[in-house]
């Protein structure tokens, strides 16, 4: 329990202040890998979509401090260095949400990987010219997650 406590604390921290439902988007898979295979499939993943890793973030530290038996939790960031820059410049209120981060943690057995759906946002940034931008980043999740949920 207090496990599972852990990674749900995990990932509502990585994505505090986002001002979508987390019940209704979040993208999650549960991968039947080990975590460090888990973890190179999503690097590749992200390569093979078009995307830079921007960087790993360990996030067990505080966790371990606390009291929980874990170095199994990060977060991954990632986008396309362009994209990401314009986007900042543009839409300033977007630089929160940017680069893409994917929050990866070990449980038991298996890894689970777990996202805000880009989905969500167009009812928060409803310009025209952002909508096809969080459909493409919400499909490449999704095909990304299909994949390391599949992998053996």
């Amino acid at each position: 329990m207090r496990r599972r406590l852990g990674s749900l604390l995990i990932a509502l921290s990585i994505f505090a202040g986002s001002p979508l439902s987390l019940a209704d988007e979040l993208l999650m898979v549960r991968s039947p890998l080990p975590f460090a295979e888990t973890m190179l499939a999503l690097q590749d993943a992200i390569r093979e979509h078009g995307y830079q890793l921007s960087r790993v973030q360990r996030v067990d530290v505080g966790l371990t401090a606390s009291g929980f038996e874990t170095d199994k939790y990060r977060v991954v960031f990632f986008g396309r260095p362009q994209e990401v820059h314009e986007l900042a410049v543009h839409y300033p209120e977007l630089i929160p949400y940017l680069p893409i981060k994917v929050a990866i943690f070990g449980e038991d057995e298996e890894t689970v990987l777990v996202t805000l759906n880009p989905r969500g946002f167009r009812g928060f940034y409803p310009e025209p010219e952002l909508g096809p931008v969080f459909d493409r980043w919400e499909k490449d999740l999704h095909s990304m997650f299909d994949r390391i949920r599949g992998a053996d």
